[in-house]
């Protein structure tokens, strides 16, 4: 049996005074504890429990696993020339680098790697910098790219056959592939769980965090919606298709109102599949 999902909305009036003070020195300095208080396991300062509350612990194991997307109102993350900066304003950036700040890695594809060359720095808040971390098969990242810079962790998902071009204190992660020469979601949690990582943001690109989405990898997913429209272009996911609607994802959402944009925070925890350590309190 299928659970009906319950989604909510949080009132405009109800976040408005919180969201509008969230870049006054109030608000700053209220989110400035946010990262330690979230590790430390103790609550939130308000509007900031009811999104990121949930990261806290894991429901399937001890491993927490978060999916974040930015995209227009029709479903694209860039035009079909690859273009995506900027998709989404102030406020969705800034959603997206709190994000970061809470989690002690982020994971990305080395399209996006390459595409983009991101720094994944926490930049536009306070906040711990977090390890950053690549999928790369056939290692292809180069040595100059900016996720690889020094000052926190990096770590190199590959082939055992491949060779990256990657510096001393660079960890390599090597894993079995399919005939694809894709890895399976479960297997890069299960090996970066192994290296101590609880919780994770699968940031890009698009098939990154379809892939994670469809393997039922992912806790939560937030997308952060911004009010335009381009057309055509990149859309944010891709997913097995489905000749119903009924067939459809249904997973309960709560949507909130983040400076001109809407963010979505999709709770996934019912199907995500088992690969960390059993969680303690189950």
């Amino acid at each position: 049996m299928v659970e009906e999902a319950t989604n909510t909305v949080v009132p405009p009036e109800a976040q408005s005074e919180a969201w509008a003070g969230a870049r006054t020195a109030h608000w700053a300095d209220a989110w400035a504890e946010v990262p330690a208080l979230l590790r430390a396991g103790a609550g939130l300062p308000p509007p900031f429990e009811a999104m990121f509350g949930p990261l806290r612990q894991g429901a399937a194991d001890d491993l927490v696993v978060v999916g974040q997307l930015g995209q227009s109102l029709d479903g694209r993350i860039a035009t079909t020339s690859g273009h995506s900066k900027y998709i989404n304003g102030p406020a969705g950036l800034d959603h997206l680098h709190r994000i970061r700040a809470l989690v002690d890695g982020i994971v990305v594809g080395i399209g996006t790697a390459l595409a983009d060359d991101p720094q994944l720095t926490v930049r536009r808040v306070a906040g711990p910098n977090p390890a950053r971390i690549v999928i790369d098969p056939g290692g292809r990242l180069p040595r100059s790219a900016r996720l690889l810079a020094p000052g926190v962790r990096r770590l190199v998902v590959t082939l055992a056959d491949a060779r990256p071009d990657v510096a001393d204190d660079v960890e390599v992660i090597a894993l079995s592939a399919g005939p694809d020469r894709h890895f399976a979601p479960a297997a890069i949690l299960a090996a970066l769980a192994g290296r101590g990582f609880r919780r994770l943001l699968i940031e890009g690109g698009a098939r990154t965090v379809s892939s994670f989405l469809s393997a039922g990898c992912l806790d939560r997913l937030h997308v952060v919606v911004a009010p335009i429209i381009l057309g055509s272009g990149r859309p944010s996911l891709e997913l097995q298709e489905i000749e119903r609607a009924d067939q459809a994802m249904r997973p309960r959402a709560t949507a909130y109102a983040i400076g001109e944009e809407v963010l979505f925070d999709c709770d996934l925890s019912p199907q995500r599949r088992a690969v960390g350590t059993a969680n303690r309190s189950t």
